[in-house]
C-alpha cells in the first residue's frame, strides 16, 4: 500500500464544491473518496472535473446525504448523480457505492452486483491501476491512497490492467480501447502484458455496440497523440474490428512525391492535423482510404494500365518496357471511391447525418486542383462544392496531407489559393444570398408559388455566381421579367 498526504498545491486544485460534498458524507459517518480521472488530474497539476467518487454508503443512503443537490439514481450499479456548478461551469458528479462484481455475460454489465464493504474490494475490480488510486480526507488532510501500484505506473507512464488483464477485458471489451485512449491522451505506453491481452481479446470488440466503439474511437482521434493511438489500434488487432478498410492500405506503395505506403501516409496525415475537431481529424485520417481499391499500374512508355503487379522491376506485358513498379502507380478516382467507403464506415459506426455528410464531403473533395488562371467564379464554384462551412477544414486537411507526405506545409500556389478563397468567401454563394427572392419573382411575373419560381431563381443565381457584380436588385428584377417572358 502507498499512502501520502497531498501537497498544499495539490489540495488547492480540489474544488470547494467537491470538498463540501466529501465533508457531508463524513458527517453522516460514511467513507468517501475521489477516484479515476480526478485523481490523475491532481497528479498532473490540473483541477478535477466531472468528479467520480466512491463510498460505502448504499445508493439510498447517498440519495439522503445529497438531497439538497437534487440527486438522481437511474441505474442498477450503485451510481447516484447530480449536477453542480463549479467555477461557472456545469459539471456532473457521480457517487458510486463500493462494488464487488461477478460475471459479465453481456460484456458490459455485471450479472450480479454486491455492495462492497471496503475500499480494497472496490479498487481491485477497477480497470487500470492509474484509475484505481483514490484521494480521501483524514483528520482534515487530503490523502492519496494506492492499493494496486498505480502511482508507480503513473510515474513510469504505463497503462496497466488491475489484476488479470484478460479477465478485465473479458468483463468489458471496450476497456481495450479505453486503455489506448488514456495512453493517447496522456502520452503513456500500454504495459506489455496488458498489450498482449488486448491482442488476444481483440475479437471481443465485436460484442460492443457500434455507438460505444465510435465514441471511444473519436476520443482517441481527438487526443493529444491521435496517430500513436490509432497505430496501437492497428498493432493490437482492434482496428480490424473497427475499420478494416484502412488496413487495405498496409504495404500499398505510392509514387511521385510520396515516400510512404498509403496506410503510413494516412497515419502521418492524422499526426500533422492541426484541427481541434475530431470529425475533421477523422476525415483527415481516412482521406486516402480509397487508394488501394483504385490502384493501377501504368506503363510509362505505352500507357497500358494493369491492376496487379508485385515485382520491384516490371516489364510491360504490352510493349516489353522495363520500369520500377513505384514509378508506375496511379490512383485515379480514389477520392470518389474513398467517399463511398467513408459513407459506409460512417453509417456502420452510427455517425450522425451531419458528421457523415461533412466527412464524406472532405474525403470526396480533398483532391481539388488549383491553377492561377482560374477565374473568381471558378473559385466560388469550388467553395460551393466544398461548402462554405467546410472550406477552412478542407484547407487544414490539405495542409496535413502535404505534411504527411513529406512536403512543405504550403507553397506559393497553395497560399495564393487560400488568399483567393478568402476574397470570395463573402460573395454570394447560395440562392438566398441574392438581393431578390421568391416573393420578387411572384410579384414581377404575377404567378402563383410553384416550379416556375424556383427555375427563375436558379437561372438568376447562375448569373450571379458567374459575375457577383450583377447582384443588384434593379438588374435582377429586370432579368426576372426577361426570363419570365421566354
Amino acid at each position: 500500500m502507498y499512502r501520502r498526504f497531498l501537497l498544499p498545491d495539490e489540495v488547492a486544485l480540489i474544488p470547494k464544491e467537491l470538498k463540501e460534498v466529501m465533508s457531508l458524507f463524513m458527517e453522516f459517518g460514511f467513507d468517501i473518496y475521489l477516484v479515476g480521472g480526478g485523481v490523475r488530474n491532481i497528479l498532473l497539476e490540473k483541477a478535477p472535473v466531472n468528479c467520480d467518487l466512491a463510498t460505502n454508503a448504499t445508493p439510498e443512503q447517498s440519495l439522503e446525504v445529497l438531497k439538497e443537490y437534487e440527486p438522481f439514481y437511474n441505474n442498477d450499479f450503485g451510481t447516484v448523480s447530480y449536477d453542480i456548478e463549479v467555477n461557472g461551469n456545469k459539471e456532473l458528479y457521480e457517487v458510486t457505492t463500493y462494488r464487488s462484481e461477478k460475471e459479465y455475460s453481456d460484456f458490459r454489465r455485471p450479472d450480479n452486483v454486491s455492495w462492497g464493504k471496503t475500499l480494497e474490494e472496490d479498487v481491485t475490480r477497477r480497470d487500470f491501476t492509474i484509475n484505481a488510486m483514490v484521494v480521501g480526507e483524514k483528520e482534515g488532510k487530503f490523502e492519496l491512497i494506492d492499493l494496486v501500484g498505480g502511482i508507480e505506473d503513473f510515474e513510469k507512464g504505463l497503462i496497466r490492467a488491475v489484476g488479470d488483464p484478460e479477465r478485465r477485458f473479458g468483463e468489458d471489451p471496450l476497456r481495450m480501447m479505453r486503455a489506448i485512449r488514456i495512453a493517447a491522451i496522456l502520452g503513456f505506453s500500454v504495459e506489455e502484458e496488458t498489450m498482449k491481452a488486448i491482442s488476444v481479446k481483440s475479437p471481443l470488440l465485436e460484442k460492443i455496440s457500434k455507438e460505444r466503439v465510435r465514441d471511444e474511437l473519436m476520443k482517441i482521434i481527438g487526443s493529444s497523440y491521435p496517430a500513436d493511438g490509432v497505430q496501437l489500434l492497428i498493432s493490437t488487432g482492434l482496428m480490424k474490428h473497427i475499420m478494416p478498410e484502412v488496413l487495405e492500405g498496409k504495404g500499398v506503395i505510392q509514387s511521385g512525391h510520396h515516400k510512404l505506403t498509403v496506410l503510413d501516409h494516412m497515419l502521418e496525415g492524422l499526426r500533422y492535423s492541426s484541427s481541434p475537431d475530431p470529425v475533421v481529424r477523422f476525415a483527415t485520417f481516412i482521406h486516402d482510404v480509397g487508394k488501394p481499391r483504385s490502384q493501377r499500374f501504368k506503363c510509362r512508355k505505352c500507357g497500358k494500365m494493369f491492376r496487379d503487379i508485385s515485382d520491384e522491376i516490371t516489364m510491360c506485358a504490352n510493349c516489353g518496357f522495363s520500369q520500377p513498379t513505384k514509378g508506375m502507380v496511379t490512383f485515379y478516382g480514389h477520392e470518389v471511391i474513398g467517399a463511398r467507403m467513408a459513407k459506409e464506415i460512417c453509417e456502420r459506426l452510427r455517425f450522425t447525418n451531419k458528421d457523415t455528410e461533412k466527412i464524406v464531403t472532405l474525403v470526396r473533395m480533398h483532391m481539388f486542383a488549383y491553377q492561377p488562371e482560374m477565374t473568381d467564379s471558378a473559385i466560388r464554384r469550388l467553395i460551393r462544392k466544398v461548402g462554405k462551412e467546410n472550406i477552412a477544414d478542407m484547407i487544414l486537411l490539405r495542409i496535413a496531407d502535404r505534411k504527411g507526405s513529406g512536403s512543405n506545409t504550403t507553397s506559393w500556389r497553395f497560399m495564393e489559393l487560400q488568399k483567393r478563397i478568402g476574397e470570395q468567401l463573402f460573395e454570394p454563394m447560395e440562392i438566398n444570398d441574392m438581393v431578390v427572392n421568391g416573393r420578387d419573382v411572384i410579384e414581377v411575373l404575377k404567378v402563383e408559388p410553384g416550379p416556375v419560381v424556383g427555375r427563375v431563381l436558379r437561372e438568376l443565381f447562375d448569373e450571379v455566381l458567374e459575375d457577383t457584380s450583377k447582384n443588384i436588385k434593379e438588374y435582377l428584377l429586370a432579368r426576372i421579367a426577361e426570363i419570365g417572358s421566354k
